[in-house]
């Protein structure tokens, strides 16, 4: 008897001699089993695949077997899908390239522009199938239009929607004014229905939606900030619909397909970190949710954030896997949040499999502002992730770094996930970036769940729209509400991590070009075109220096403008700002807290114990001097497989790795042109398996371009 290696098929007996048995060939997968048809590798978002020819015994084998290059940089998100032979990828422009997935060669590409003139942002982590027979189509999302393309051509369905596209905000307002509104993650196709979140700005209400995968018609809606008289409407002020937004589900969907059951995971509601006008437990920001992907009859939910003041997003699509509990199997549903905790429910009833217990948190240090008493812990799993920055947290990787975290932890304090709100600067960690951030989790059918987590610190500071009581210029206080958050209040930004400075902005750009940027969006800015067209004059009055009533007057009579700027602006304008998104950094650019900063984890949610932790990524000059491989910042999920094997990129250090599942110990890694920020595929050719990966860069203040690269064994 032989005994297989894996990928190789089962031999219980043979008759012919044992070397014969051995050169039979392995038995081919079915044809599902080849592709990777789905966002994640499919509706359950379970980034698992059955091929085994690439395993443990041969994977230090794998070498390049194709690249190709987009001719384009930026946030290489695309998780590429592999059907019948053909890659379908997302560019870092958001065009929609098909290639032989054999070789690399470009079969046909399609730009959104020649469709309607917008501008196309970035960060589109990739596109959908469909097929009802010969009808094949690949939906992908432009600027604010979702388009329906001919799998075969890359040409437009004319018959779906408008002339072959769809306005991404249909259905996100009940009134006559059209929402504007952008989508990054695809949704998921049940039957012949497409079902979206949407990426809204903070005062466009969120939803999901299912439309006709046919003829683009909206067949149902769910309002994750409930209309009156729907579920929910009693944890909002009245009317909080017309004048709050976001809740909306941009981190993606989940979909048990036997059951017909979608599953969402939402933001928090807009503002970000302004709860004035929004006072409750929010449902249904921050909350799984269990729809019927017929009807969007919300079935159960659970709410892991009450009314978040943190952008404590649900970053992932939820995970669906089967475990082990209580002695009988169940289909469970997983969800990671930015904190490192990982929830775990009944999938069809939405029981937790473990208690959830409602704990005290600190409160507001604002007159006037309120918190939510309590948040949600969960009992089991433990947190994957340290969860309140320590003494014993500061930096030890140098004399100068144990210094510097020392005296900023002893000046500035640390609450963990929710400190209070307070106008002095906080170490918020976990962080904004997770935890668990937007590549999700893998599961396999043993029940393990594998997740890559961050541990940055960031600070976290509120700014007040006064300065000794007198309320700041109307300009500039627009540009602090609308901008400030990502920009800064001193309008630097974030180069390293693709926020651009404004500093000088009129030099580069006209007035007219950063207005249409603001109505449209783009890259991971949200399109403003909701925000009134007063407000959006201030901001671009304080971006290009316009000064007093003449900036007003060029939008109002002198009238309204000397109004205003007694009023400082809208009397429902926040009385604070956020700081902006500041990773706390070291002077050498390294996190300021001890490592890891970035590590590889495996769940076995059948007993809710963590099997193994390992750091994931490295700093090769930090090794040089010593220092045990730290782990980095990092962006993009795992893929696992049938032959024992965990894939992934998403490091700072433009490497991709294959882990063994079982024990985490690195097999094998090569590296990349880029930073491989993108969850990779695998799938199977004429018998070969491949695994590839979207190299974009961009992250963590990294080179940036656009290759994909396919590594397989040799033939």
């Amino acid at each position: 008897m032989l005994t297989p290696s894996p990928g190789s098929f089962r031999v219980r007996w043979c008759f012919f001699p044992l070397a014969l048995c051995a050169s039979l060939p392995a038995a081919e997968p079915p044809a599902a089993a080849r592709d990777w048809p789905s966002y994640l590798g499919d509706s359950a978002r379970s980034h698992y695949s059955t091929l085994a020819r690439i395993h443990r015994g041969n994977v230090a084998g794998l070498r390049v077997a194709w690249t190709f290059d987009t001719g384009e940089k930026g946030e290489f998100q695309s998780n590429n899908l592999v059907v019948d032979g053909v890659l379908y990828t997302a560019t870092p422009g958001r065009h929609v390239v098909a290639l032989d997935a054999a070789t690399g060669r470009q079969r046909w590409r399609f730009d959104p522009k020649s469709e309607n003139d917008e501008t196309l942002g970035r960060r589109l982590r990739g596109v959908m199938h469909w097929a009802d027979g010969e009808d094949r189509r690949i939906f992908s999302a432009g600027a604010t239009r979702l388009y329906a393309l001919d799998a075969r051509t890359g040409q437009p369905v004319r018959s779906f929607g408008e002339n072959g596209s769809i306005a991404l905000g249909t259905g996100l307002r009940s009134e006559g004014n059209p929402a504007v509104a952008g989508l990054n993650t695809p949704g998921v196709l049940w039957r012949d229905l497409l079902i979206i979140g949407a990426n809204v700005a903070e005062n466009v209400p969120g939803a999901v939606r299912a439309f006709d995968a046919r003829t683009g018609a909206l067949r149902w809606v769910f309002h994750t900030i409930p209309r009156p008289g729907e579920p929910g409407g009693e944890t909002w002020p009245a009317d909080a619909w017309r004048t709050t937004g976001g809740a909306s589900s941009w981190s993606g969907l989940s979909l048990d397909e036997q059951r017909g059951i979608v599953y969402a995971a939402t933001e928090t509601a807009g503002p970000d970190f302004w709860g004035g006008r929004r006072y409750g437990e929010n449902l249904f920001a921050n909350s799984l949710i269990a729809l019927d992907a017929r009807t969007g009859r919300r079935l159960w939910h659970h709410q892991l954030v009450h009314h978040d003041l943190w952008d404590m997003d649900l970053p992932a699509p939820p995970t669906l896997l089967t475990v082990k509990h209580g002695g009988r199997r169940i289909d469970a549903v997983a969800q990671g949040t930015k904190m490192g905790r990982l929830f775990v429910f009944n999938r069809e009833t939405g029981e937790p499999l473990w208690p959830i217990h409602e704990r005290a948190v600190p409160q507001s240090e604002i007159p006037g502002v309120r918190t939510w008493p309590t948040q949600p812990f969960q009992e089991k799993p433990a947190p994957l992730m340290r969860q309140i920055y320590s003494a014993e947290d500061v930096s030890d990787i140098s004399p100068a770094a144990r210094l510097h975290t020392t005296e900023r932890l002893t000046r500035a304090g640390a609450f963990g996930s929710f400190p209070p709100l307070r106008w002095n600067e906080t170490i918020l960690f976990p962080g904004f970036d997770g935890g668990f951030e937007w590549g999700g989790s893998a599961a396999d059918p043993d029940g393990v769940l594998y997740a890559n987590l961050n541990e940055m610190p960031w600070i976290y500071q509120l700014v007040p729209t006064k300065r000794e009581g007198t309320v700041i210029a109307n300009a500039e206080r627009q540009y602090l509400i609308h901008c400030g958050p990502c920009h800064r209040p001193d309008r630097t930004g974030d180069p390293a991590n693709g926020i651009p400075s404004l500093v000088g902005l009129a030099s580069r750009r006209t007035r007219e070009e950063v207005a249409r940027l603001l109505e449209q969006g783009i890259g991971r800015m949200p399109p403003l075109g909701a925000v009134p067209a007063v407000q959006r004059g201030a901001v671009l009055d304080h971006l290009f220096g316009v000064v007093g009533e003449a900036a007003a007057g060029s939008r109002k009579s002198k009238a309204a403008a000397k109004k205003n700027a007694v009023a400082g602006g809208d009397a429902d304008d926040p009385p604070y700002t956020f700081g902006g998104f500041r990773r706390w950094l070291d002077a050498e650019g390294y996190p300021a807290i001890k490592p890891p900063w970035g590590t590889l984890n495996a769940v076995d949610l059948n007993t809710g114990e963590l099997k193994w932790k390992v750091p994931l990524g490295e700093y090769k000059e930090l090794t040089a001097r010593g220092i045990p491989p730290t782990g980095t910042e990092n962006y993009g999920g795992p893929v696992v497989t049938a032959g024992g094997l965990i894939f992934i990129g998403a490091t700072a250090d433009e490497t991709i790795r294959a882990f063994d599942k079982d024990t985490g110990r690195v097999l094998w890694q090569a590296s990349l042109p880029f930073g491989g920020n993108a969850t990779p595929s695998t799938y199977e050719v004429a018998g070969r398996q491949y695994v590839v990966i979207s190299a974009g860069g961009g992250k963590s203040g990294r080179p940036s371009g656009g290759i994909i690269v396919a590594f397989a064994l040799p033939e």
